[in-house]
């Protein structure tokens, strides 16, 4: 089997602001060379200062940080193997696209032939091939995207750092800038190192994901890992609708808000998903985890229905189904909820 290859090796990262404000406090993290990458949390959780002393464009107050197994603590923003992007795309309103693209490898002193050849394999990455001479207000805001990765990948760098790049964009056309980023990542194999607060738009795009929280990552992970298996509860709350239990712990048994939950592994805290939860008239009776309730809210979704569901000793769970399914219980009808052993996720810290 061969070892992983990391583009970017950061440890023991802390950020203090004059005052004693926190901005990052004790990060270790390894991001795999050619990966899409995301930093994936609240606003003022650090990410955001994580990505930029990555580019240089600030200092950690204690800590190292690797690219390319090269320390560039003492290496200045321009000279990094990195380039940022970040919210406004600052492209050059007076130069075609082509113009823009050039922009980093004319600055670098590459030939005129390097330089065509550059922007027609990038334009073409991101595919723009027929916009090269149109200005950026002749295009799109989409288009206007994938001119600024165009023009930060000119340069070659081995990590394309992005600070919430598509948040300015409508839902749909957000929608398709996440399927086209991932495309243009996987062709182009540079590592892409994302900051999002939105778990929707991580999910689709990343190999793997950072949680940050409150200046530390919580864990990272594939999206299913993270989504399944989240290990905080923060991590459990912030990716998703969830039902959280705590209790007290008898070996394979939780004892929580008046209900007796089964579970795999011993724990005091468990996170049930909604889309988990059983729902019925009667549930099966081989169901360990199985309590009868009172439907108290019904949240229409488009494919997917919510249900809010009182349980006798007052404890409220949430249940999400298919549109599709048949049974749809209405608001006040008594039901049957439930869910496997293997549903309850132990939360080990």
């Amino acid at each position: 089997m061969l070892d992983k290859q990391y583009d970017i090796e950061v440890a023991g990262l802390y950020k203090i602001y004059p005052g004693g404000a926190v901005g990052l406090n004790g990060v270790d993290l390894n991001i795999e060379k050619g990966s899409f990458f995301s930093l994936l949390g609240p606003s003022g959780c650090g990410k955001s200062t994580l990505l930029r002393i990555l580019s240089g464009l600030e200092a950690p107050t204690e800590g190292n940080v690797q690219i390319r197994q090269k320390n560039v603590q003492s290496t200045a923003a321009h000279k990094r193997e990195t380039n940022l992007i970040f919210q406004r795309l600052a492209l050059f309103p007076q130069m075609t696209v082509a113009k823009n693209v050039a922009f980093g490898p004319r600055v670098h002193g590459k030939s005129k032939a390097e330089i065509k050849s550059i922007v027609a394999e990038k334009l073409a990455l991101v595919e723009l091939s027929t916009m090269a001479d149109r200005y950026p207000h002749q295009i799109s805001g989409g288009q206007q995207q994938r001119v600024a990765i165009a023009r930060a990948l000119a340069n070659e760098p081995a990590v394309l750092l992005l600070d919430e790049p598509l948040s300015s964009l409508d839902f749909r056309l957000r929608v398709q800038m996440q399927h086209a980023l991932k495309q243009i990542q996987k062709n182009s194999g540079t590592t892409f190192v994302y900051v999002t607060h939105d778990q929707v738009e991580a999910f689709t795009m990343s190999d793997s994901i950072a949680v940050m929280n409150a200046g530390h990552v919580e864990q990272v992970g594939s999206p299913l890992e993270i989504y399944n298996r989240p290990t905080t509860e923060f991590v459990a709350a912030f990716v998703g609708d969830t039902n959280i239990f705590r209790g007290k712990s008898q070996g394979l048994t939780l004892h929580a808000d008046g209900l007796t939950i089964r579970l795999t592994a011993p724990g005091s805290v468990v996170t049930v998903r909604p889309e988990f939860v059983v729902i019925a008239v009667s549930v099966e009776s081989d169901l360990p985890n199985r309590y009868r309730g009172t439907v108290v809210d019904v949240s229409f979704g488009g494919s997917r229905v919510r249900y809010e569901i009182q349980l006798a000793g007052g404890r409220r769970v949430l249940a999400e189904r298919s549109t599709y399914e048949s049974f749809r219980p209405e608001t006040g009808q008594q039901i049957e909820c439930g869910w496997t052993p293997e549903a309850a996720v132990v939360l080990t810290h």
